[in-house]
């Protein structure tokens, strides 16, 4: 083919392409997009930072972590589930107004050049990494895991993408973000049947709001029969929801087993207790919400042994950390160890009750760890061992 014959193809391509202007439009634009990301960048940033906390508690390192107030975990992680429902209708109502500019031709100045393949690849990453951490986001809260990769590490390691994809976006869009502020509301009318971008702009954080409540509000008794999509109802044994039953964890037997006893090792030594042997020793009964990942929780009055008592039997003290291990076969939460911070606290229980009642096998039965401000997936049920680790 002929050089003029390829200028021809590539003219006749080009004018099949649709131009920015092209859209006529008058709700799209960098004002929309702007009072929009006003929005969606907040979302973005406490959904990053609540995400780093939850991420800090799961896997703590040398830095010390707040143990309290109590409810902690449970607004830190309702806060990072609500803002991350509220950047979706954000996050399409913001694309939408933007789509015309995807259809902009590559400018031929070299730095004009150089912002636009920015600016294409924050918007890439940034699109992409949204939508990966919804998608799998919604997937964990719905415990299904059709991958094979490790949900925790790529959460973590995308909320990086998307933070970083943000902040590249911004930097290359700032001054016409500056201008879209700045400048006076476009002459053009609208055309009729269309509506205002004021309505625009409302609309979508009536939809932002309508995603949170119908995602969180099942910790709300008068709201809960408008969470649509919330993954659990607020209700289960003895008032409170659960993940995991007993025989999904495959421990029915071994939980109502009376040979049942709860194997303690310390510096000491190791004792092994019974449950009767647990009641016999001083209670403690305090009132602590159970505050998982998915951003659900429900608080209870667990009654039991401190844990620190406990492990003083086998020559632990309060300056070291303590291990817990499940009955149950496999998990990757089957173990969790509690950082010396939480066994000084008197309200680290190895929980025996709740409500007044013996647990229920689903809760634990015959005796779980509770404690303030940490992940449900840490308050390991169904124990059968307690091991102190001194550094």
């Amino acid at each position: 083919m002929s050089e003029r014959a390829l200028r021809g193809l590539a003219a006749r391509l080009d004018a099949r392409i649709p131009r920015p202007e092209d859209f006529d439009d008058t709700l799209r634009g960098p004002r929309t997009a702007a009072r929009i990301g006003v929005w969606l960048g907040p979302a973005f940033v406490l959904c990053f930072l609540t995400g780093l906390f939850s991420h800090a508690l799961q896997h703590p390192g040398s830095f010390p972590l707040p143990t309290g107030p109590t409810r902690l975990y449970q607004v830190t992680q309702g806060l990072h589930v609500a803002a991350g429902t509220a950047a979706v209708p954000l996050l399409l109502v913001k694309l939408w107004s933007v789509f015309p500019r995807f259809f902009e031709r590559p400018p031929l100045a070299p730095r004009r050049l150089v912002l636009h393949l920015l600016e294409r690849v924050s918007v890439f990453f940034l699109v992409g990494s949204a939508v990966f951490q919804l998608a799998t986001g919604l997937a964990n809260s719905a415990q299904w895991y059709p991958w094979r990769f490790d949900f925790i590490r790529s959460h973590f390691a995308i909320g990086w993408v998307a933070v970083g994809s943000m902040i590249l976006h911004v930097a290359v869009k700032l001054p016409q973000v500056r201008a879209a502020f700045g400048a006076p509301p476009e002459a053009r009318p609208a055309r009729a049947g269309t509506p205002s971008r004021r309505s625009l702009l409302r609309t979508t954080w009536l939809a932002s709001a309508v995603a949170v409540v119908a995602t969180t509000a099942v910790e709300l008794p008068g709201l809960r029969r408008v969470a649509l999509l919330a993954v659990r109802s607020g209700t289960g044994p003895q008032g409170i929801p659960v993940n995991r039953s007993a025989v999904g964890a495959l421990v029915a037997d071994l939980a109502v087993d009376p040979a049942w006893r709860l194997k303690v090792t310390g510096p000491s030594g190791t004792v092994e207790l019974s449950r009767d042997d647990l009641l016999a020793m001083p209670q403690r009964s305090v009132v602590l919400p159970i505050a998982c990942v998915e951003g659900w929780s429900a608080s209870g009055t667990w009654g039991g042994v401190a844990v620190r008592d406990v492990v003083a039997l086998v020559g632990g003290t309060t300056s070291d950390d303590v291990t817990v291990r499940s009955m149950q076969p496999r998990g990757a939460y089957r173990e969790s160890t509690l950082p010396s911070a939480w066994v000084a606290r008197t309200d680290s229980l190895l929980a025996l009750s709740l409500a007044g009642e013996p647990l229920d096998p689903d809760h634990g039965y015959p005796c779980r760890l509770i404690t303030s401000a940490r992940p449900g997936v840490l308050q390991t049920k169904w124990l059968g061992e307690v091991e102190v680790v001194r550094a």
